[in-house]
């Protein structure tokens, strides 16, 4: 199985089992990409495996992970870092994503927890993403995370994220919802933090909606639709390194495939607002 074009560019949406039948039938051209929990599809056979591979004929899929447990104490799951690798390789998948976070101390945890935003967990992060990058033999990207409860820290967040992503070198996805959201939280500019942050290392955008607890709580669910704020920072993320390609979030609450492709379009039209605006400024 093997992509003409390998190369992640434009829209996408999250692959989820129940979009899965919906998304066999449409056009093409309205999706340049998929991202998938490789957890959910390693070992898959029968329909849904068969479904799987028949849309990575049709789309690049990304494998966006969520048990990897990049930041915690116990030592890698290399037998799980195997498992990725053979289910990209199957899939010809270009990318590997997972959450800078920790989710397991002696047994799962079954939530992504904030790591504290240290010089001795940057050490720690950076050698376990090595380990992990040695194995697939390619860089993977960490995507910033959203969090509630404040741990220890000696750095700032963006400090913390920028240094991990230098001492791995790897990729960052960014999730411009995530910088919304732990705005609000706590209360900082996240126009200020999106200027702190390494954008030359960013690989792809994720994009999603969030739930309301209150004024000053924000909760990053992906089960609504993207609000403004987000999209204007979405905007001016373009604004300063380019229409990167960009995936549409959305775990629960699905409207129709129709409205979930209309904000994937919404995503392909400020791109290409991008780059006609770089086209005009040139000409």
């Amino acid at each position: 199985m093997r992509h003409l074009d390998r190369e992640l560019h434009g829209a996408g949406l999250g692959l989820r089992r129940a979009l899965l039948g919906p998304l066999l039938s449409i056009d093409q051209g309205q999706l340049e990409f998929l991202e998938a929990a490789p957890e959910n599809w390693i070992g898959v056979g029968g329909r849904f495996g068969k479904q799987l591979r028949f849309m990575a004929e049709r789309y690049p899929i990304v494998l966006h992970g969520l048990s990897l447990d990049i930041g915690g104490p116990d030592p890698i799951d290399t037998e799980l870092v195997g498992a990725v690798r053979d289910l990209m390789r199957e899939i010809d998948a270009p990318l590997y994503s997972e959450h800078l976070t920790y989710c397991a101390a002696q047994g799962h945890l079954c939530d992504l927890l904030p790591l504290p935003f240290t010089a001795e967990a940057v050490h720690h992060v950076a050698a376990r993403v090595r380990q992990v990058q040695d194995i697939f033999g390619q860089r993977i990207a960490l995507e910033n995370a959203s969090y509630y409860a404040q741990t220890h820290t000696d750095l700032c967040e963006a400090e913390f994220i920028t240094a991990v992503l230098q001492e791995s070198d790897c990729d960052l996805l960014l999730d411009v919802n995530n910088i919304y959201v732990n705005a609000i939280n706590h209360c900082y500019d996240p126009v200020a933090f999106l200027g702190e942050l390494p954008l030359e290392r960013v690989r792809y955008i994720h994009v999603a909606g969030h739930y309301d607890e209150a004024v000053d709580l924000k909760v990053d669910t992906h089960g609504a639709d993207v609000i403004d704020p987000v999209w204007a920072l979405l905007t001016l993320t373009y604004q300063r390194i380019g229409p990167v390609p960009t995936l549409l979030e959305r775990d629960f609450n699905f409207p129709p495939l129709s409205g979930l492709l209309q904000e994937v379009a919404h995503i392909r039209a400020k791109q290409h607002d991008r780059v006609r605006a770089r086209l005009e400024a040139v000409s």
